[in-house]
C-alpha cells in the first residue's frame, strides 16, 4: 500500500494512508533508520518498510506491506 511517512514537530514521525484517509504517528520501529525492517503505528498496524538509504529525506511516498494481525508474532 502507498504511504506518506513524516516527521512534525507535535508528534514525531507519523504516516498517511491516503486510501483509508488514516494518519496515525509511528510507535516503534525494528531500526532507528526506519528502512528496512518494520514499523508500528498507534491503531497497531505492522508494516515492511523497504531497503533505502538511512539519510532518506522526508516527507516521501513509499510502497509499504501491511503484516497480518493474526497474533502469530512471539
Amino acid at each position: 500500500m502507498k504511504i506518506m511517512i513524516r516527521r512534525s514537530p507535535e508528534t514525531g514521525l507519523s504516516i498517511y494512508v491516503p486510501k483509508k484517509d488514516l494518519e496515525e504517528p509511528i510507535v516503534a520501529s525494528e531500526y532507528e533508520t526506519l528502512w528496512g525492517g518494520w514499523i508500528k503505528i498507534a491503531n497497531g498496524w505492522v508494516l515492511d518498510l523497504p531497503e533505502m538509504a538511512s539519510d532518506t529525506r522526508l516527507p516521501i511516498t513509499i510502497d509499504a506491506k501491511k503484516r497480518d494481525q493474526d497474533g502469530g508474532d512471539s
